[in-house]
């Protein structure tokens, strides 16, 4: 069972009615009770907001949006309305928001499409067209272009499952393996590139890449390696320097909040060694900026003097326990009997002399498990004194040897070299 690392929970003794009736209270006659209506929306869940928004019609014949609309004003009225939509409506709205009107707020469209799991992605797009009537692939298509408009499309359509006939073949390459494996598998990958490159895959991408498409794929990159990480620096950026990012701040307090906001501190913490709270505080006023207190949750700088190398170790452990497992439904299994020994024997013997046999090698290898080719690999060198590898690569030639030696590598091997191969183009 995955621990939550929210903030914002279930309250404990919900009523919705008494609710309802308590913000109808806070609203009536000259002014509103400012402080009752912030408290007890950010001590619901958003579930538990949504039977209130039902009561509050059933019980006063009224829309409690529109009469929070009408009775807050400014950021703060902007930041409660947001708390009271369902999670997918606020990110359709958004969506919306971003592409309407001159211009495109890229920024937006990235931190949304490439952070939301699958089950949010679906329900962002039947929420987009609900509420618009439209269908929010096209009009994403309509307002952006080139690569950058490629791959939202394909973040559109969960676990990358656009076709390789809409790319071209290193397109394609780097989106598949950026979308389709597990993300314990995709870290092991970006270390393997580095290894194969001598530079990270962020550097490469910002490198070979430019403008929106560069954003987008570092935001891709920077997900796999940690979401809350990839917020706490979404969150720093809309904070640091002259002006607040005000709309970013809301969306990012709020569509985290009942997710991994306690993940995100921690994270902030780690990278700036200053708390998310303090930064909220120095950076906002008013009941605005006692609402994103009360989301945020608590101030990390409380719990004594900070400590990076600790915090450090934390974090790995935390992202190590986060990782999924994955069931595994393949074709090739470890061999019953396996001899690591026999094999490289086999496979020497199949490529000494004149002429090589061919199906002794493709034989043995596509009937071992990936980790027993990789110590097949290891007795062929302590029993030969030979690489395995360029033996394979001397004897075999086209597609075969391509394939042959594409299964001898380790598949974090395999992908960065996919990668990078497709870097290079």
């Amino acid at each position: 069972m995955v621990k939550f690392r929210g903030t914002v929970k279930d309250f404990e003794g919900f009523d919705a009615s008494s609710d309802a009736q308590t913000l109808y209270n806070a609203m009536k006659g000259i002014g509103s009770d400012k402080e009752t209506i912030l408290d007890l929306i950010t001590s619901r869940s958003n579930a538990q907001r949504q039977e209130i928004v039902a009561a509050y019609k059933s019980l006063f014949g009224k829309d409690l949006i529109g009469d929070l609309k009408y009775e807050l004003t400014g950021k703060f009225e902007r930041l409660i309305v947001c708390l009271m939509r369902p999670p997918a409506y606020h990110d359709a709205k958004e969506i919306k928001d971003a592409i309407k009107g001159l211009g495109t707020n890229e920024k937006c469209l990235i931190e949304i499409l490439v952070s939301r799991n699958n089950q949010q992605i679906h329900a962002l797009r039947d929420a987009y067209k609900d509420a618009y009537g439209r269908d929010i692939e096209a009009d994403i298509v309509s307002d952006t272009s080139g690569h950058f408009k490629k791959m939202l499309v394909v973040l559109l359509q969960e676990l990358y499952a656009a076709g390789e006939e809409q790319w071209g073949t290193d397109e394609a390459t780097f989106i598949m393996i950026l979308g389709n494996r597990s993300v314990t598998h995709l870290q092991m990958v970006f270390d393997e590139y580095e290894k194969i490159a001598e530079k990270s895959l962020e550097d490469s991408i910002k490198s070979e890449l430019s403008g929106d498409f560069e954003r987008l794929m570092l935001a891709v990159v920077q997900c796999i390696r940690s979401v809350p990480m990839f917020f706490a620096k979404r969150l720093y950026k809309a904070m640091k320097g002259l002006g607040t990012a005000d709309n970013t701040l809301i969306r990012i307090m709020i569509s985290r909040s009942e997710i991994d906001m306690l993940d995100i501190r921690e994270c902030f913490c780690l990278l700036y060694e200053k708390s998310l709270y303090n930064m909220i505080k120095d950076d906002t006023s008013g009941e605005y900026k006692r609402t994103l207190l009360r989301l945020c949750g608590g101030d990390d700088d409380l719990a004594g003097e900070f400590f990076p190398e600790a915090a450090q170790i934390a974090y790995k452990m935390w992202e190590i326990s986060a990782m999924s497992k994955v069931q595994l439904k393949g074709t090739v299994r470890p061999f019953v009997g396996f001899d690591a020994s026999s094999d490289a024997k086999a496979l020497r013997k199949a490529m000494k002399g004149f002429g090589t046999d061919e199906d002794t090698i493709i034989s043995i290898i596509t009937q071992r498990s990936n980790e027993q080719r990789q110590e097949v690999k290891q007795v062929f060198k302590s029993l030969m004194g030979r690489d395995l590898m360029v033996d394979l690569k001397s004897e075999l030639s086209n597609n075969l040897r391509r394939l042959v030696l594409g299964l001898m590598m380790t598949p974090a091997e395999f992908d960065a070299k996919m990668m990078r191969k497709a870097m290079e183009v």
